[in-house]
């Protein structure tokens, strides 16, 4: 997604494929105060540590940190605040109801700019166990290893 024009990747959390299986993926607004959108634009955010909650028909992220802007004073918000997310009504129908099933979540997968408007990824998701996650690293040491013989009998 990052080579489509006018898309300009901020953030990553590549925690999340390792230990999730994406069902579904959405694309959300940010609700953000001024300096947190100039910060943004330096690339100091991390969603690494963040999640979603859902609470009273609203979507939230929180603990999304977003560095203070340097120029911005007083009017600084506190970096680790309860950020709004702005979604259809259907989507957050759909996520309320596939949370309430076992085994579901929803986490932030990346921040980026769109245009100029700051979005975030977010997916449904349900948790790996610990056999998923030794399967799938087993998959890519053998892809790996895969792409290297190809490689090496194409140059001879």
């Amino acid at each position: 997604m990052a080579k489509d024009k006018g898309i300009k990747l901020i953030a990553n959390n590549k925690k999340a494929f390792h230990d999730y299986f994406i069902v579904e993926s959405f694309e959300a607004g940010l609700s953000l105060a001024g300096t947190e959108v100039k910060s943004l634009r330096l690339g100091q955010c991390s969603i690494k540590e963040a999640y979603i909650s859902i609470e009273n028909g609203e979507v939230y992220i929180q603990k999304m940190h977003i560095n203070p802007y340097e120029k911005g004073n007083i009017f600084n918000k506190d970096p680790l605040r309860k950020r709004k997310l702005l979604l259809h009504k259907h989507e957050i129908n759909k996520l309320i109801g596939r949370t309430k099933e076992k085994g579901y979540t929803v986490v932030p997968i990346k921040v980026y700019f769109k245009d100029s408007l700051v979005k975030i990824e977010i997916a449904l998701a349900k948790g790996k166990k610990l056999y998923d996650k030794r399967q799938d690293i087993a998959n890519k040491d053998m892809k790996r290893e895969a792409e290297r013989d190809f490689k090496v009998r194409n140059l001879k």
